[in-house]
């Protein structure tokens, strides 16, 4: 079924649908507009009314615009797909399983991203991300751009390329996440974690991996700022050029300096 420039509001307007073709569609004000709906397809639609996306199986949207009273508006989701869409709606993307997006922005990132599991992501920027990717797994993402504060806490199964994160407290408590070629602006990266590995990478921000268990770094290099490193973590390193202070790493740990 298809339906095309109109306007919806209320309750449930569009709730449980199958196999439905949206194009230029506005649901405004309201709740739960396509709560558990199935094999959807939105595109160049606008999407104001709160929960819009609850529920859902097989939803894709392409142009989309999700506006700031659009509260929650994806949770609870299975296979679903974004591509050029502007987020401007809070608390966006939680329990969501099989995820795909390209070219996002979000412009209100603080809790984005929670108990996200099995995607790729590429082509992501986010504002205001305070909390987000807390508890995801199973997600590799290309070219993020993220400020906020607190990120990809208790995350586990991470592959992360070319990212450039402004943040703070960022991987704690994480396990078993990767990071590639990026720039990590972070005060006390990484404490808690377990086997975080980091390839390539640029690394400001004061006490930088403390209290990290199997701590992988290559070919890193730090920022002046990045002084009392590797605190109590269990480490194998190999940084490129100088790093302002390192303090008591466990016994057994390998910390090699390379000329740049």
């Amino acid at each position: 079924m298809k339906i095309s420039d109109n306007f919806f509001s209320g309750e449930r307007p569009l709730y449980a649908s199958r196999d439905l073709q949206l194009s230029r569609i506005t649901i405004g004000d309201g709740e739960s507009g396509l709560k558990e709906s199935r094999h959807i397809l939105a595109e160049n639609c606008r999407f104001e009314g709160m929960y819009v996306f609850w529920e859902c199986e097989d939803v894709t949207c392409r142009n989309c615009y999700f506006a700031p009273s659009d509260r929650a508006p994806l949770w609870y989701c299975r296979d679903l797909r974004l591509f050029d869409c502007l987020i401007d709606a809070p608390k966006v993307f939680r329990e969501i399983d099989r995820l795909t997006l390209e070219r996002i922005k979000i412009t209100d990132g603080a809790e984005a991203f929670w108990y996200c599991r099995s995607g790729e992501i590429s082509d992501l920027q986010i504002e205001q991300g305070t909390y987000a990717f807390m508890h995801s797994d199973k997600l590799q993402i290309t070219n993020l751009q993220l400020q906020g504060k607190y990120i990809f806490q208790y995350a586990r199964n991470l592959e992360i390329h070319n990212a450039i994160l402004d943040t703070k407290d960022a991987f704690w408590n994480s396990e078993d996440c990767t990071i590639y070629d990026s720039e990590i602006k972070s005060e006390y990266l990484g404490w808690y974690s377990k086997n975080l590995r980091l390839v390539r990478c640029r690394i400001s921000g004061t006490q930088p991996l403390c209290y990290a268990e199997n701590l992988v770094l290559e070919e890193c290099s730090f920022a002046p700022d990045a002084d009392r490193a590797f605190e109590k973590s269990s480490v194998r390193a190999t940084i490129l050029g100088d790093i302002t202070s390192i303090v008591d790493p466990l016994p057994g740990s390998e910390i090699r300096k390379l000329e740049k």
